[in-house]
């Protein structure tokens, strides 16, 4: 067997050509052959990613909006155009199915259309006469070399959800993707070369804690995007406000879907499973809890379970429903909440490590798991399981639920169902959580508006694209002038041209 692939950083637009002092493999989590090895960036190569950054950053600053607009547009239509090939190396590394994977790079295409608004979206304003022949204006100005540090679990989507941004702005970008599964977010990158980014506007470093460090601390990087565990979360936001950044960290979840009794059970089971299941549960906005007004419990825990024995767990290459789960070493950690629920005295209605896999070879694989009468002080319901787990709590009432809620220290998404109007307009209004779903499980806000949660789910006062976006890869300036008389050009009659 030959020796499994070498994946590299993207430097200058080009593969980097050093000798790694250390490396970590890439598995195919469906087969778990060893498919790669990934070289890991030393403090020393992100330097030299971040000087070449900010080299790049000083030209592309001065590169007009409708320049930047076509670069964006037509990266636009190279991203669409081969999405399924960069579906194929999410599902290669990653494992999640192949519809799953299409629909991960959909939705990051998304935030690069919304970014080709930007000569809008950067607008300012303007007050003419503020004082006697004086005006006020405000521009927004791009921040210099900025980073974003992106999971496992979406290595296409996350990454889009900031870099066309970053980059409309003028920013320029330094990369530093799960080194689990690198090769989506390199193989995007190349895309954008293609599209006619200029070389070092983007670069790519792939690492552990290592570059997250030389990152966080490099005096050249002005901002940080990071989305990932709470704890890691928590780390980047301090040390990179330590070193005076600006930060944005999203972090964990622990996900509740309301059910009230009047709400329909089929839709309100489908969307269950969809949202417990899908991804293997590998998803921050993933439904790991669902709170069961009464009388409803049992009826609607009978419909979930007769969905998930319908479900196909195996290779994402095949048409199954659920794909593995990102690494071995994941997947027991998962199998291990299992057990720790099933000693806690939680009711194991569906046990996944029992499950049968449609793979070749020694996959990570995890079939769908259901929990009944789950505890708040079990682990299965504290922890951010990060897998195929859904855990059913019972209760008596509206408020009870709500409380239920509020109470958890995560406020990432949530979601109720009912075809009460009034009741679903009382629980937007009185959830603390920072994107709510009615009659919708994931309610992921649409690219023109931000993502981003509450309380242990974001540190930063910013969320992540939309104007948020829009904002915190810029700064706000604001210009005060003042002509004594006005002067004349020459005649043209020529239609002005947009340089």
């Amino acid at each position: 067997m030959s020796d499994p692939r070498r994946i590299t950083h993207l430097i200058d637009g080009l593969p980097w050509a050093g000798t790694a002092e250390r490396t970590g493999p890439v598995f195919n989590p469906a087969t778990g052959a060893r498919t790669g090895t990934v070289d890991l960036a030393s403090a020393a190569v992100v330097g030299a990613a971040v000087t070449s950054a900010k080299a790049a950053w000083q030209q592309w600053r001065e590169v007009s909006l409708a320049r930047r607009t076509q670069v964006l547009f037509a990266f636009r239509e190279l991203l669409n155009a081969r999405k399924e090939e960069i579906a194929a190396l999410i599902t290669a590394e990653h494992g999640k199915v192949l519809s799953d994977a299409v629909g991960e790079v959909t939705r990051g295409l998304e935030v690069a259309e919304f970014a080709c608004g930007i000569p809008h979206l950067l607008k300012g304003g303007f007050s003419e006469n503020a004082s006697t022949a004086i005006d006020v204006y405000s521009i927004r100005q791009s921040l210099g070399v900025v980073a974003v540090i992106s999971p496992f679990n979406f290595p296409a989507m996350v990454p889009m959800w900031f870099v066309p941004i970053a980059i409309a702005c003028g920013n320029a970008v330094v990369l530093k993707p799960s080194e689990k599964d690198p090769s989506a977010a390199l193989a995007v990158a190349a895309l954008w070369k293609e599209a006619g980014l200029p070389d070092g506007v983007l670069q790519v470093v792939n690492g552990d804690k290592e570059a997250v460090d030389a990152l966080l601390t490099h005096e050249d990087v002005r901002a940080v995007s990071f989305v990932g565990s709470t704890p890691i979360a928590k780390y980047v936001y301090e040390t990179g406000t330590a070193h005076g950044k600006r930060v944005q960290a999203l972090g964990g979840a622990k996900n509740h879907m309301l059910v009230l009794p009047d709400a329909d059970l089929d839709l309100a089971a489908d969307a269950a499973v969809n949202a417990g299941f899908g991804s293997a549960g590998e998803r921050c906005m993933a439904i790991s809890v669902l709170v069961a007004v009464e009388p409803i419990a049992d009826e609607l825990i009978a419909r979930i379970t007769d969905r998930m024995g319908r479900l196909r767990t195996g290779d994402g290459t095949r048409g199954a429903d659920m794909g593995p789960l990102v690494t071995r070493q994941h997947r027991d950690k998962v199998a291990s909440y299992i057990e720790a629920g099933v000693e806690a005295g939680a009711r194991l209605v569906v046990d996944g490590t029992k499950g049968e896999f449609d793979a070749d070879g020694d996959g990570f694989f995890l079939a769908p798991t259901l929990f009944d009468n789950v505890g708040r002080d079990m682990s299965i319901y504290t922890d951010e399981i990060f897998g195929p787990v859904l855990s059913v709590v019972r209760v008596a009432s509206y408020e009870e639920g709500l409380d239920v809620i509020n109470a958890n220290p995560y406020g990432n998404g949530t979601a109720v169902f009912t075809n009460d109007g009034g009741a679903a307009r009382r629980f937007q209004h009185e959830v603390e959580v920072g994107m709510v779903g009615v009659n919708v499980p994931i309610p992921v806000p649409v690219s023109y508006f931000s993502f981003g949660g509450w309380k242990n789910s974001l540190f930063g006062d910013s969320h992540a694209h939309g104007t948020e976006g829009v904002h915190f890869f810029t700064r706000g300036k604001v210009v005060t002038s003042r002509w004594l008389d006005p002067s004349h050009g020459g005649i043209n009659l020529g239609f002005p041209q947009n340089d």
